[in-house]
């Protein structure tokens, strides 16, 4: 394994905790503030919107900038922005420095995901990915736990501390081991890195992207009042029920990446019918704590293992211009997130029960798995066409299946 790919993830893992801790500490930082639950929330809405944000406004500002230098300034970008969290003495101070440290997230997965696949030959890019990708899950499975430990028995701000010297930490592993691509002087410009949004292929995966994400967070956004409200269980306990919902992550990451490396578009097609009948069987059985730990393993295993092969998608069909693809679609990832937790609210809000947040997961799970299967029919057909074409005009060209690599 490159140890490049380790620096990666050890940003990721910063990243993540940064994105997820503040849920557990809420009370403390809105206690510490004198704010409300709603306006605190705003640590965790703020910081989703900014993600988006910086995943297309600061990746097309840096488009045209060496790589390795440009993950090295987001990860500045981050260090300050958790440091003034940290040192906060205000409600807009704390908003200030969540907005700051948001904006490197989206740009840094994006470029990184191109770098990562960098550093590793053609059939192993999509494994290359799900290993930067597990920075993100370690930190659901092991940071949000500790995060919220240290954050309850030291004070809030340690945690923050902490996640500042984590990225201290990132920054340099990825100065000292993060080689400098051969092509990385070779800038693209905005204009065409846009261009690879004319292709429909682009715009369909990142559809697949929102749906197939938005289906997951759907049932998760509110899973702890399913799992105490319907499931039985103790409040005390869900913290430990996450964690396996975390290694779920973590395994369905890994899981994934290696499918991908072998078909993404089998491997999204059957990732994605396989997360639909999870969810379905979850909120039938959400009754049985028995079958909920199941549901709940296998729905962070499915539910993650999309990731390597939707960014890998998305990469391949902009190949020539993949950067700002690649961070618009982990701005895909975060709009998904928000569609999910907003629909699961309404069925809540229409007084549905906690179980349909789960049916509303299910029903966008299974439009983004129908999306998939044309977007993947369509691009067969395309590359039927391409090859067509070839070996119409270079008959030993086509005969060669390994000519242009099909997702």
């Amino acid at each position: 394994m490159p140890a490049g790919l380790i620096a990666l993830a050890l940003g990721g893992f910063g990243i993540g905790l940064t994105e997820f801790v503040i849920m557990g500490l809420l009370p403390e930082v809105a206690t510490e503030f004198n704010v409300s639950e709603a306006a605190a929330g705003w640590f965790i809405t703020g910081y989703a919107l900014s993600v988006v944000v910086g995943a297309l406004l600061v990746t097309a500002a840096v488009t045209r900038l060496p790589r390795k230098p440009v993950l090295i300034g987001l990860l500045v970008l981050f260090i300050a922005g958790n440091f003034l969290c940290a040192i906060a003495d205000s409600y807009p101070a704390m908003i200030v420095g969540r907005v700051v440290a948001a904006l490197c997230h989206g740009a840094f997965f994006g470029i990184g995901s191109v770098v990562a696949a960098g550093l590793v030959p053609a059939n192993k890019k999509a494994g290359a990915i799900a290993i930067m990708f597990t920075g993100l899950t370690a930190a659901n499975v092991l940071g949000v736990p500790f995060g919220t430990f240290l954050g309850q028995n030291l004070g809030w701000r340690s945690t923050f501390w902490a996640i500042t010297i984590i990225g201290v930490a990132a920054l340099v592993g990825i100065a000292v081991m993060v080689p400098r691509a051969k092509d990385d002087a070779v800038a693209n410009s905005v204009r065409s890195e846009l261009r690879a949004f004319a292709s429909g292929q682009v715009w369909l995966s990142i559809v697949v992207t929102i749906l197939g994400f938005g289906g997951m967070f759907g049932a998760f956004t509110y899973i702890a009042f399913t799992l105490t409200d319907v499931s039985g269980f103790d409040p005390h306990a869900v913290p430990w029920l996450l964690v396996l919902f975390g290694a779920g992550l973590f395994v369905g990451n890994i899981a994934g990446g290696k499918a991908a490396d072998k078909s993404i578009d089998k491997a999204l097609v059957a990732i994605l019918a396989g997360l639909a009948l999870v969810l379905v069987f979850f909120a039938l059985t959400a009754a049985s704590p028995v079958a909920t730990l199941f549901s709940l393993a296998l729905m962070g295993g499915f539910g993650f293992a999309t990731v390597p092969g939707l960014q890998m998608r998305v990469m391949h069909f902009a190949a020539a211009a993949p950067t700002l693809a690649s961070g618009a679609n982990i701005g895909a990832f975060n709009l998904g997130n928000a569609l999910g937790a907003w629909l699961g609210g309404v069925t809540i809000s229409m007084g549905l029960g906690y179980t349909s947040p789960i049916w509303v997961g299910a029903a966008i799970t299974i439009s983004a798995l129908l999306v998939m299967i044309g977007a993947a029919s369509a691009a067969r057909r395309g590359e039927a066409a391409r090859l067509a074409t070839v070996h119409k005009a270079a008959p030993d060209v086509g005969r060669d299946p390994a000519a242009v690599p099909a997702p």
